[in-house]
């Protein structure tokens, strides 16, 4: 793990997650060489977003930062929570522990609220609210309290830079489908792949980003509503909940990213993502949640559009 003071990743000496290609699942889905799944939710603080969380809990420690906050609908609040446990644990003879307030709405999944629920302590504590955002809010009002929000702390794009190294580890990849809330995932990829094409004297197209989102939060996607041919879902709840933000600051600098890689944006009804999860449970040894099949039916939707590469896709499980 990264240490407390850190800024910045390390360099990884190997992936702290696997790709593994998957022809079956390939060509199942049909219209591409090679499909690769980005297995984040064997990250060790469960999904994807424990790679940005942890340099952003490090920034704040950095800073002088031993009290944190988050407003999370699960995947974030689980790695924030996981990686102050370690540090904690770690860092037991500190006078001063680290501190975690979580702000969970009261809809959460279940099993989603058990694993927070699980870790709960003196120093992590859960609490469900109505406007969980509001409540965090309030509470960076502190100025010794450090608010852990991706969408508006561009630390938080680091931290994915691993993540796109690894990628580019893949052998001729074309496009990264990736689900999307926030959108710091897409924006740090899609800046990562910018500025390194063509380094090392290897001039090539970008690789292509494209963002999925559900039917009941898609503000970034509208904005290639040519591409989308999804229906709405008729003011659907998705099963994909970890979707949930309607703000989308980051759209601003997204959608022009996105589009200078040659991606788009995609949306996914429920009855598409259990397709997905059956297509995968079909054709792969594994099980992926509802918010992982984005990503699947993404690259289903770009198919069905007539779109084709001549080269690797990479589709994130991204965790819960």
């Amino acid at each position: 793990m990264t240490s407390a003071t850190a800024v910045a990743p390390k360099t990884q000496t190997a992936p702290v997650t696997p790709h593994e290609s998957y022809p079956e699942l390939a060509a199942a889905i049909t219209g591409i060489d090679h499909l690769y799944l980005k297995r984040e939710d064997l990250h060790p603080l469960g999904s994807h977003k424990g790679r940005s969380i942890s340099i952003m809990i490090d920034k704040g420690l950095a800073d002088g930062i031993r009290s944190f906050v988050i407003s999370s609908s699960g995947n974030a609040a689980l790695a924030a929570a996981l990686y102050i446990k370690q540090l904690n644990d770690i860092e037991a003879a500190q006078a001063e522990p680290i501190t975690l307030d979580i702000f969970i709405g009261l809809k959460i999944a279940p099993h989603k609220r058990a694993k927070l629920e699980a870790l709960k302590s003196e120093h992590i504590r859960v609490n469900s609210h109505e406007r969980p955002l509001q409540a965090l809010f309030t509470r960076t009002q502190d100025p010794t309290m450090r608010g852990l929000r991706q969408s508006n702390d561009d630390v938080a794009l680091i931290g994915y830079e691993s993540l796109a190294e690894e990628l580019m580890a893949i052998p001729d990849l074309r496009a990264v489908f990736v689900g999307a809330s926030s959108g710091t995932t897409a924006q740090a990829l899609a800046e990562y792949f910018l500025a390194h094409n063509g380094k090392n004297g290897k001039a090539r197209a970008p690789i292509e980003v494209h963002i999925v989102q559900t039917s009941s939060c898609h503000p970034m996607s509208d904005a290639f509503n040519e591409d989308i041919v999804t229906a709405d879902g008729g003011g659907e709840t998705s099963i994909a909940d970890a979707i949930v933000d309607h703000t989308a600051i980051r759209r601003t600098k997204l959608i022009p990213l996105i589009e200078k890689t040659g991606g788009s944006g995609w949306i996914a009804t429920n009855e598409s993502i259990e397709i997905a999860q059956e297509l995968v449970r079909q054709h792969t040894p594994i099980k992926i949640s509802t918010n992982s099949a984005l990503s699947i039916v993404g690259l289903m939707n770009a198919i069905y559009t007539g779109r084709s590469w001549s080269g690797s896709i990479a589709c994130l499980t991204c965790g819960e």
